[in-house]
């Protein structure tokens, strides 16, 4: 394989340049070397492999890897060719018929073609494909309704209608510190620091970073940790023996179950961060901080958590326009 390659090289060097030699020598190198060969043997299979792995390392969460993985699958038991030969064409037609067998709305259709995108583009950025199929696939355009947050009034129903001490400082910790309900089942006893009003949490990807709570919030946490008579070291657990620690699910259901007790509309762990979210830039909090509070890598991501108030525009619409 050296031979004809400095054969080739040699034979080029009366027409081209010294820098487009150069070029033509790593092309060469790159499609027709011995390693190249090898990874036209790699199965469909094998390269999802390799791609969660990467994923893993690159500090994913077991969350996203299992839908990149479930997604992924998806896609391979319905396109049988091989990965090197699944074309654009291919990819808008089995996006067209998933969302015509499962009757799905566009955004869904979109988190399947992002999760598809980025296996392919892996895939491209590793020299396992020339081209990503999905280059020519672009963000599929949906309609953004505004997100109602929770009111002042909604908050303080929800307080009063808690028949225990755990319910009130969840509902507090998760108002007042914006945090994802992933973190908050993930905190201990011992990350709250009541001295400075603060706790540390592992965000997507383990990113760790500070969030802090209100006065009300310590003394609603205070008086829940005294009234616990187990030694589980989770800041919230069951409130029945063996009082294990309170899973993703378990939260979900209760925020819920209050909620609809209540007839409130759509209250759930999530609307606490983007009212948290709105409320802090309604009030003037600069967006960068806003973002790093919620741990976001992008600060686009906290400007579509966050919902200017309507009234607050309004007003100062009449007062720099009107």
């Amino acid at each position: 394989m050296e031979e004809k390659f400095v054969e080739i090289i040699n034979e080029m060097a009366e027409v081209l340049s010294t820098a487009q030699l150069k070029k033509l020598q790593e092309v060469l190198l790159k499609y027709l070397s011995d390693n190249s060969l090898e990874k036209k043997n790699i199965s469909n299979y094998e390269y999802l492999k390799m791609f969660l792995e990467a994923k893993q390392i690159e500090g994913c969460s077991e969350r996203t890897i299992k839908y990149y993985k479930v997604t992924i699958e998806h896609l391979l038991r319905s396109v049988k060719n091989p990965i090197r030969k699944i074309t654009t064409e291919m990819m808008r037609e089995y996006l067209v018929d998933y969302q015509k067998i499962n009757n799905c709305g566009k955004t869904t259709v979109d988190n399947i073609r992002r999760n598809i995108s980025s296996f392919f583009s892996w895939l491209e950025e590793e020299d396992y494909i020339l081209k990503s199929p999905m280059r020519r696939i672009h963000k599929i355009k949906t309609k953004k309704a505004v997100k109602n947050i929770i009111t002042d009034e909604e908050i303080e129903k929800l307080r009063d209608d808690c028949k225990n001490l755990r319910d009130i400082a969840m509902i507090d910790l998760l108002y007042s510190t914006g945090i994802r309900v992933g973190e908050l089942v993930k905190l201990n006893i011992e990350d709250i620091n009541f001295s400075e009003r603060e706790c540390i949490v592992f965000g997507k990807g383990d990113k760790e970073r500070k969030v802090y709570f209100d006065a009300k919030s310590k003394i609603h946490l205070k008086n829940y940790i005294e009234s616990r008579k187990d030694s589980n070291q989770a800041l919230f657990v069951t409130l029945n023996a063996p009082y294990e620690r309170l899973k993703i699910s378990g939260v979900e259901i209760r925020i819920r179950e209050l909620g609809r007790g209540l007839n409130l509309e759509k209250i759930h762990p999530h609307k606490f961060r983007r009212t948290m979210a709105t409320r802090a830039i309604d009030k003037g909090m600069p967006i960068e901080q806003v973002q790093k509070i919620l741990g976001h890598s992008q600060i686009d991501t906290t400007m579509q958590y966050a919902i200017v108030n309507q009234n607050n525009v309004k007003a100062s619409h009449r007062r720099y326009i009107a």
